[in-house]
């Protein structure tokens, strides 16, 4: 039984890695989304991702329709110095933006819950014939954004309880007035 389920296990990530190898061998986009679900409304998350991208210059923003995407923004330099001594030659160009979506739900038994979707494109161009050309990210600045995201929310979300603790001390206090 043990056996059987090894050799199954073995099958699964044997296909999987061979189809995508397949899929960027023909320059199918290898594209990474990172999303986490915050326990919050809609406006508060809103403006925790307004306050996550205020370092970057904004192309797109649609509160009503929980979209955000930055300008594309020039990293070339950055990736130039990453790899000093990989196989690859420099890049003549680099370039990424960020794309966050923000899709609001409800979740069963904890109340209103906020899905923050965060997707960078990241485009390279290494001579002039070649063209641009996807290149998949490294993950750390999604999820640091996430992780910023997040922690907004948490300061935010502490501050109005802090906020509601003192307007009700305030009123039972006027009370016993």
């Amino acid at each position: 039984m043990r056996r059987l389920l090894l050799l199954i296990l073995l099958c699964a990530s044997v296909v999987s890695g061979c189809s995508t190898a397949y899929r960027r061998s023909v320059g199918a986009t290898q594209e990474q989304v990172f999303n986490r679900i915050f326990l919050t409304d809609p406006t508060t998350a809103w403006i925790a991702v307004s306050e996550a991208l205020k370092s970057y210059r904004l192309d797109v923003t649609n509160q009503k329709s929980g979209f955000a995407q930055t300008r594309w923004t020039d990293n070339t330099a950055d990736k130039n110095a990453a790899d000093p001594l990989g196989g690859a030659g420099p890049y003549l160009k680099a370039q990424y933006r960020y794309k966050v979506t923000l899709a609001p739900g409800f979740i069963q038994g904890r109340g209103q819950g906020v899905k923050v979707t965060v997707l960078k494109e990241q485009w390279v161009q290494r001579d002039i014939l070649e063209g641009w050309r996807p290149m998949e990210t490294d993950t750390i600045e999604e999820n640091t954004l996430l992780y910023r995201i997040g922690r907004i929310i948490a300061i935010r979300s502490e501050i109005e309880r802090l906020e509601r603790e003192r307007t009700q001390r305030e009123l039972r206090e006027l009370k016993d007035f």
